[in-house]
C-alpha cells in the first residue's frame, strides 16, 4: 500500500519541493486527527479525576502543536538532502519542535503542581499545617523544575545552530577570567537557588505562615525563586530575598501550630482586689468565640511606686483571633473598672506636712544698731 501511495505521488505534476510539501501537509493533517481522537478519549477517561483533568486540560494546547510538528519533522528528514534549502527548513522546524516540547513539559509540570495544591486546600481549615507545608514545597519545586526545563529547552535549541554551538565551544575553551567573573556575577542567583531548595525542604517558612520580619507583622503570601512576598496587616507588601530567611533570625508564629498566647497588661491601684478582675476576664473569655478554652488567668507581674501591674493571659487558635480577643479584654476590663471600681484606678500619692506654729508668727521688728553718743545719723541734707 505504501508503494502504491508513493507511485500516486510520483504521478502528480509536482516538483521536488511540491512533493515534500504535499507529504508534509498530509502527515500533519493525519497527526492532527490522531491528536483530536486521542484527546477525546483521554478527556472521557479522566472526567472523574479533577487532578488528571487539570493536567490534561493544561497540556492540550501545546500537544496540539507537538504531534503535527513531529510528523512534519519525519517528512523533512525523509526528503532528499540535495533539495534546495532543506537544511535551513529542517533546522527551523527542529527549533519549533523543541520549543513546543518545552512548552508541553512546562505546562505539564505546572499542572501537576496545581493539581497537588488543589488536593490540599488551606482555606477554611483550622489546622492546615500539613497543607501549607505541601503547598510550599510544591510551589518552590514547580518553579525550579520549570526553570530547568526552559533552560534545557533553550540549550537544545541553540545546539541545533552550528555557528552558535561553535561560539559556545570556543567560549568554554577560553573561559579563564570571564568564567570567574561570570561565576561571581551569578553568585546571588546561585545563592537564591540554594536558599530556595533549603526553604522548600527544611521549611523555616511556609505559605500563609504568620511571621514578624524587619519589625513587621504579616503572612507569607508568595514564595518565588528569588524572593518572598509578605502581606503586612495593613495590606502593604514586604519583599524579602530568599537568602534573608536562611541567614537572619525572624519570628514564625505558626512554625509548629497556629495556637498562641496573648497578653493584656493593666496598671491598677494597690487597693484593687484581684478576684473581680479574674471573674470579669473569665466571663469575657467564656462569652467570646475567639477563646479556645486553654488559658485564662490573671497574674501580678510588677510593682511600682504608683501602682501594680497585672498580666491577663489568654489563648486563641491563631494570631488573628488573639489580637481581636486582646482588644476585647482591654475594653471589657476597663469598662468594668470604670463602672464598679473607679477609685482603684492608678493614683498619684503625695504627703503634705501640716503647717508649723512659726508659720503664723508675725515677723520680728527690725532692730537698728545702736549709735554712739558722739555720732549722729547722716540725713539727706547733711554734708559729709
Amino acid at each position: 500500500m505504501e508503494k502504491t501511495y508513493l507511485d500516486w505521488l510520483d504521478r502528480l505534476p509536482l516538483g521536488p519541493w511540491g512533493l515534500t510539501l504535499v507529504s508534509a501537509a498530509i502527515a500533519m493533517v493525519a497527526a492532527w486527527l490522531v491528536f483530536q481522537t486521542g484527546a477525546a478519549v483521554v478527556k472521557r477517561a479522566v472526567a472523574r479525576s479533577p487532578s488528571a483533568s487539570l493536567v490534561t486540560q493544561a497540556s492540550r494546547r501545546p500537544a496540539a502543536y507537538v504531534l503535527p510538528l513531529l510528523a512534519l519533522q519525519f517528512v523533512l528528514r525523509a526528503a532528499p538532502d540535495d533539495l534546495s534549502g532543506i537544511g535551513l527548513v529542517r533546522q527551523f522546524t527542529t527549533i519549533l519542535l523543541i520549543a513546543a516540547v518545552t512548552w508541553l513539559a512546562v505546562r505539564i509540570v505546572q499542572a501537576c503542581g496545581d493539581a497537588v495544591i488543589l488536593s490540599r486546600p488551606i482555606e477554611n481549615i483550622s489546622d492546615n499545617l500539613m497543607a501549607r507545608r505541601i503547598q510550599t514545597q510544591t510551589k518552590v519545586v514547580t518553579r525550579m523544575v520549570t526553570g530547568m526545563v526552559v533552560l534545557i529547552g533553550v540549550a537544545l535549541a541553540l545546539m541545533t545552530i552550528p555557528d552558535v554551538r561553535q561560539i559556545g565551544t570556543s567560549l568554554l575553551a577560553s573561559a579563564g577570567v570571564a568564567g570567574i567573573a561570570a561565576g561571581l556575577a551569578a553568585r546571588p542567583v546561585l545563592g537564591n537557588l540554594i536558599a530556595g531548595l533549603q526553604i522548600a525542604f527544611s521549611q523555616p517558612i511556609r505559605l500563609d505562615d504568620v511571621v514578624i520580619v524587619e519589625g513587621e507583622w504579616g503572612r507569607i503570601e508568595e514564595i518565588t525563586s528569588t524572593y518572598v512576598v509578605v502581606r503586612i496587616w495593613d495590606e502593604r507588601r514586604l519583599i524579602v530575598p530568599l537568602q534573608y530567611w536562611i541567614e537572619k533570625p525572624f519570628q514564625n508564629w505558626t512554625r509548629s501550630n497556629a495556637q498562641l498566647l496573648g497578653t493584656v497588661f493593666l496598671w491598677v491601684d494597690y487597693r484593687m482586689p484581684l478576684k473581680p478582675i479574674r471573674d470579669a476576664l473569665q466571663r469575657v473569655c467564656e462569652g467570646s468565640p475567639l477563646w479556645d478554652g486553654r488559658v485564662c488567668l490573671v497574674q501580678v507581674t510588677d510593682f511600682s511606686e504608683k501602682s501594680m501591674q497585672l498580666r491577663c493571659l489568654v489563648s486563641t487558635a491563631d494570631s488573628g483571633k488573639g489580637w481581636d480577643l486582646r482588644c476585647l479584654v482591654r475594653e471589657e476590663l476597663m469598662s468594668m473598672m470604670q463602672k464598679d471600681y473607679p477609685d482603684y484606678l492608678p493614683r498619684l500619692r503625695a504627703e503634705v506636712d501640716p503647717p508649723s506654729d512659726t508659720a503664723h508668727r508675725p515677723p520680728a521688728p527690725q532692730q537698728r544698731s545702736p549709735t554712739p553718743e558722739h555720732e549722729h545719723a547722716v540725713g539727706p541734707t547733711d554734708k559729709v
